[in-house]
């Protein structure tokens, strides 16, 4: 026990991958960082830093426009019939597509949208409900004058209200979750980390099980999605305030998305970085990362160097350097193994991201070669408020290639609020 928690507080403070923590609720070192089991004998690592705010002489700042600013009417109705169409018709409000002059390649979305499901795209292209407006709907191919109307598989009807405003680092009630992907740790975040912690907010970041400082259980059961899932619910549920923004990198972004999905009234505004399409998660049959853990051992160096030839735009000394300080694809062949294996969530679809309500920012590195473009464009055609960014000098580690860019883009996304209030009749509709 004795080793173990020394081992752990040395891999906080020294940066040394141990993956082998003292069972125990919280510690807490000067640096900010601290243990959480989450399970007994199942601990995370975690940065936490809490920002020290001189106590408010009086209450705190307000805005112009009362408790009805930044409201928006999120109503839209799901539709997904037999064949795989799938039809979205947005009723509500909604914000301008111009906001943080985001270079959104889809173009002015429409009201309705008659989209396929991912994994029926390949079949004919289906027919919309008769008499939908703006759908581009087709008669059946029946008799002269009569029309088929089908019943729909399932349907969704979203309508709430969310009141989406600026967060400062000043506000007491806001805090910033950051959740890694594969192969990485919460040190690939160390730019953001710092920008953000130095403007007053305060943020969480955490190991996941078998990366960075976290244990590293030699079970393949402890890396499913839903083991990991509850991970991510058990550190936010300890953290979580009135507001929290997720911000997601890779496989991190499947698990804001379960969150925000889980605590709609928490989650205020979610940011996906390279994180792929609206897809339900199946792990891959022919996949590498399915050899025999003792062939995946030997090739671990080569496996390194290719997540450097993917991740970077450039290979130089400065990205491997990047690579080796940010511990990412620094775990063992084992959890790379059972971490791609486990990789399956059926019930994040396209319909589970459709009915989230909370704004989304999508940023996108140009060369990523791990996740296309035209991924993230289907995400943000799917999500109800969603802003799609494409950095041209980034790939899939862009956080770390691009910092300064990246910390101003999420940090305007942070204080953004609509303009518009609710009921006046002036937002546009995606």
């Amino acid at each position: 026990m004795l080793n173990s928690i020394t081992d752990g507080l040395l891999c906080c403070l020294m940066g040394k991958t141990t993956n082998a923590v003292g069972p125990l609720d919280s510690v807490e070192s000067s640096n900010g960082y601290s243990f959480m089991e989450v399970k007994p004998g199942r601990i995370l690592r975690i940065r936490h830093s809490t920002p020290h705010r001189p106590a408010p002489e009086g209450p705190e700042e307000t805005q112009p426009g009362g408790p009805e600013r930044g409201m928006v009417h999120c109503k839209r109705k799901i539709t997904v019939y037999r064949n795989g169409q799938l039809v979205i018709e947005n009723l509500g409000d909604a914000v301008r597509s111009e906001i943080l002059h985001c270079q959104n390649s889809l173009g002015e979305p429409n009201s309705t949208m008659e989209l396929e499901l991912s994994d029926l795209a390949g079949q004919a292209p289906a027919q919309g409900p008769a008499g939908t407006p703006g759908c581009g709907t087709r008669e059946a191919a029946a008799a002269p004058g009569k029309r088929r109307k089908r019943k729909p598989k399932k349907v969704v009807n979203i309508d709430c209200k969310k009141q989406i405003t600026s967060c400062k680092g000043t506000h007491s009630d806001v805090v910033l979750f950051f959740i890694h992907g594969v192969g990485g740790s919460l040190d690939i975040w160390k730019e953001q980390l710092d920008f953000f912690t130095k403007l007053g907010y305060e943020v969480v970041a955490p190991d996941l099980a078998g990366h960075g400082c976290s244990s590293a259980p030699q079970i393949a059961a402890a890396y499913t999605f839903y083991a990991l899932a509850e991970d991510m619910r058990a550190v936010f549920k300890r953290y979580a305030k009135k507001r929290n923004i997720l911000i997601g990198h890779s496989y991190g972004v499947s698990f804001c998305t379960f969150l925000a999905h889980e605590y709609p009234d928490l989650v205020h505004k979610v940011i996906m970085i390279n994180g792929g399409g609206p897809t339900a998660l199946e792990p891959s049959l022919c996949s590498i990362f399915n050899m025999p853990t003792c062939v995946l051992h030997c090739l671990s160096p080569c496996l390194a160097w290719s997540f450097l030839k993917a991740g970077f735009a450039r290979q130089g000394a400065k990205e491997k350097q990047l690579l080796k300080e940010g511990n990412a694809f620094n775990v063992s062949s084992f959890v790379l193994r059972a971490m791609m294996s486990g990789q399956y969530w059926p019930e994040g679809d396209e319909v589970y991201h459709a009915e989230l309500a909370v704004p989304v920012l999508l940023v996108h590195g140009m060369h990523d070669k791990f996740v296309p473009v035209e991924e993230d464009q289907r995400m943000a055609e799917i999500l109800l408020i969603a802003f799609l960014k494409v950095i041209d000098e980034g790939s899939h580690m862009v956080m770390m290639e691009c910092p300064e860019t990246v910390n101003t883009l999420l940090h305007e996304f942070v204080l953004w609020e609509p303009e518009t209030p609710a009921g006046d009749g002036q937002g546009e509709k995606k």
